[in-house]
Formats: structure tokens, C-alpha cells, sequence
């Protein structure tokens, strides 16, 4: 099972958590976890928005769709998933696959405290 971890981190922690990676030697497991780092709450929410968590929810588990077939299954107009599917394109949460647009990943999990302003 593949796993998508969201995180909120600084640039410094991500660097230093992809330097660790490099360093390991061991072979990926199985279960490989892939991280998408935003620096703030605001950075995650214009990613994955809810309309986009949507979209994802329809690809999970499924080969490539096309975006037409995907706005079917949410419910949306092309041109509105269109334009969330290519956010998420660019932002490396989706890719683009011959047949259409696939999320490589079997679940998302978020992981991250949200504090209160200083």
C-alpha cells in the first residue's frame, strides 16, 4: 500500500528530511510513503482544496481516467475540473499518464499540528 503523507514544515525540514532519504541505503519498503510538504495551513488548503480532495477520492484505486470522466463522477463541469486537476498536476499530487490523469497512491494521510497564533 502507498501512502501520500501531508505535512506542514519548513524549507529547512524538508531539505533535511530528503537529505536522510538520499542517505539510507536499504531498499524502499512495500509500504513506501511519499511526502508533500507545504509551509503553512494556507499553502495546503489552496492545493487540496475540498473540490480537489474530491477529485482525488474518485482516482484512488482506479487506473487513468480522463478529466471528462472524472467530472461525471464528481458531479462538476469540465472546465472546473480541468483547471483543479492541472493545480494538482503542477503541484505533483497527480500525474498525467497516457489514458488520462492517476494518483499513484492508495490513501492520503495528513500530519500536522495546527497551534494557536503567537
Amino acid at each position: 500500500m502507498t501512502t501520500l503523507t501531508v505535512k506542514i514544515e519548513s524549507l529547512e525540514d524538508t531539505m533535511s528530511r530528503m537529505g536522510s532519504a538520499i542517505r539510507q541505503e536499504a531498499a524502499p519498503s512495500q509500504d513506501a510513503v511519499a511526502t508533500l510538504s507545504f509551509p503553512s495551513w494556507d499553502a495546503v488548503h489552496r492545493v487540496l482544496a475540498p473540490k480537489r480532495l474530491n477529485i482525488l477520492k474518485v482516482l484512488v484505486g482506479h487506473g487513468p481516467l480522463s478529466i471528462r470522466e472524472v467530472a461525471r463522477r464528481v458531479g462538476r463541469d469540465f472546465k472546473g475540473v480541468y483547471t483543479d486537476v492541472d493545480a494538482l498536476v503542477k503541484n505533483g499530487v497527480v500525474e498525467k499518464a497516457p489514458g488520462g490523469i492517476v494518483f499513484p497512491y492508495d490513501r492520503i494521510h495528513f500530519d500536522f499540528d495546527i497551534r494557536a497564533a503567537a
